[in-house]
């Protein structure tokens, strides 16, 4: 273990790590982005380097994919995968059905892809990213630059007839310019406070002109390791969550 990790940061790396041991040779995998996600690629470098481990990779973002480079870590497009066996990556929150909310490190849209495009989506975090309801998290909501400020209004219009608590939106900054995404797109923080019908509002949230993609991500994980910052690890299944079959929505697609 790296030292002088602070709970929180231990927390991940035993989570990340547990992750990691789930991949196995030959498997084409998606990395996720974020600090939880750095454990994860780091991992799978040292199992790469010490095993022999073989795997293909399919990024969610330029940063993931210059570290995995660096780890040794063979890198492709999702294009030259097709199809993916397993997307491990991190969340900024996750409810007890295991929806998520995505996108604090700005690369919703790409994580979204990717796990869709996947056989089993795993979720990596720490204890503090349970909570009972969604959207205590600010929502990030990816829009076009065009007229962002018109689809900022017409998202708060929408939400009025939504089960939130709040409805204001701001555009996030890098220094005093907006944030670009990896696709140049900006994204938009929603303090919402509470979301009581995720799955409702991801659908009505896609449906606004200039929204590209929301950071809901329902009915798409499969599983969850939840790390402790004393070293123990949880696994949470949706299957067991809401009693039914994991696995993707477009798991049917031909390979």
């Amino acid at each position: 273990m790296p030292p002088d990790l602070s709970p929180i940061d231990h927390a991940k790396y035993v989570c990340a790590r547990r992750a990691a041991d789930m991949v196995e040779t030959g498997m084409r995998v998606g990395l996720g982005t974020g600090s939880t996600a750095v454990f994860l690629v780091k991992r799978l470098g040292e199992r790469v380097r010490e095993e022999g481990l073989r795997i293909r990779a399919v990024p969610t973002s330029t940063r993931t994919a210059e570290l995995a480079r660096e780890e040794g870590i063979e890198v492709v497009s999702l294009d030259a995968a097709k199809w993916l066996d397993l997307t491990i990556d991190g969340a900024d929150e996750f409810d007890p059905q295991l929806a998520l909310i995505k996108g604090g490190g700005g690369a919703l849209l790409q994580e979204k892809i990717v796990a869709t495009a996947s056989d089993r989506m795993v979720v990596i975090a720490d204890r503090g990213k349970v909570v009972d309801t969604l959207g205590a998290f600010p929502l990030p909501i990816e829009v076009i630059p065009f007229g962002w400020q018109t689809t900022r209004t017409l998202v708060e219009e929408m939400l009025m007839s939504m089960d939130v608590q709040g409805r204001s939106g701001k555009l996030r900054t890098a220094g005093e310019a907006p944030f670009r995404t990896d696709e140049s797109n900006y994204i938009l923080d929603f303090e919402l406070g509470r979301i009581g019908a995720p799955a409702h509002l991801a659908l009505a949230l896609n449906q606004i002109p200039g929204v590209v993609e929301n950071g809901l991500f329902v009915d798409i994980c499969d599983e969850v390791i939840i790390g402790y910052g004393d070293g123990r690890t949880e696994v949470r299944a949706r299957a067991a969550a809401e009693g039914g079959e994991t696995g993707s929505l477009f798991a049917d697609l031909p390979d």
